[in-house]
């Protein structure tokens, strides 16, 4: 049974934590048109979900779904990475990634699986056994994973931690349940609910200077390697393939790992 416009937008709005007046106000409607339209005696004009989708900061695809329950064409294009009408933005991403050769980087869709990938990254990848690597090769899965990255992770917790916020995060703003299955997943990994026990029966302690970043610390053979990490997303874009991707960029954290890495280029 497909769900009606004003539902979808009352779902959003409540998930934004804004009241009907406020959303009213904000958007330049009357609070009787803005309850109309969320009880169904109203269909709202692409315009009007144009600027409620922009002030509760509604991701394209969810637009998409916006528009159609509510009798409209879909504004935004889903064109996939290996299009031709993608070729040239294709292109421009994996030279990115190549430039940061010998440092691993990649590209990411909405729920992380990987799309492009330079040397290094697919290098790291191929120590990881092929159930772990699906495909797709989902970064949450393999990083958190018992036969992933987990077994080579020095400091899991605190990475496992962040890349935990960090879908926890994902799944608030976008909804997607795609995003809900896979957060439901890695919980039932071994290394996460071991995680989770150990965060629970935590003491509170002295408190510690935090790290200005939460690094990605690996063990490779007698080798550990510490990285940080940047996440770059695309500005203005008008397509879902290109909103939802984000480019990640591994970079030494230390001299150590520096020169490591300088060491197994040869």
């Amino acid at each position: 049974m497909s769900v009606g416009v004003g539902t979808l937008l009352r779902q959003w709005r409540s998930h934004r934590s804004i009241s009907q007046l406020d959303l009213a106000y904000d958007v330049g409607v009357s609070p009787r048109h803005l309850s109309f339209v969320e009880t169904g005696k109203s269909t709202p004009s692409p315009g009007l979900l144009d600027a409620l989708s922009s002030r509760l900061d509604i991701p394209l695809r969810e637009r998409n779904a916006l528009l159609l329950a509510a009798g409209h064409a879909p504004r935004y294009t889903e064109e996939s990475i290996d299009a031709a009408a993608m070729s040239r933005i294709r292109g421009s991403v994996q030279r990115v990634l190549d430039a940061h050769h010998p440092y691993p980087g990649l590209a990411l869709d909405r729920t992380w699986n990987v799309v492009l990938a330079n040397e290094s990254a697919s290098a790291l990848a191929a120590l990881l056994p092929a159930e772990v690597c699906g495909p797709p090769f989902n970064l949450f899965r393999a990083s958190l994973h018992p036969d992933g990255f987990a077994r080579m992770t020095v400091n899991f917790d605190v990475w496992a931690g962040y890349l935990l916020d960090t879908l926890r995060r994902l799944v608030r703003v976008t909804g997607d349940p795609r995003l809900i299955d896979l957060e439901r997943e890695v919980r039932e990994y071994e290394t996460v609910a071991d995680l989770d026990r150990r965060t629970a029966a935590a003491r509170p302690g002295r408190p510690t200077e935090p790290a200005l970043l939460v690094p990605f610390e690996l063990l490779l053979g007698d080798r550990r390697l510490s990285f940080f990490t940047t996440l770059t997303t695309f500005g203005t874009p008008r397509d879902i393939t290109l909103e939802e991707m984000t480019i990640e960029l591994f970079y030494p954290a230390d001299e150590t790992t520096e020169r490591a890495v300088a060491m197994m280029q040869g």
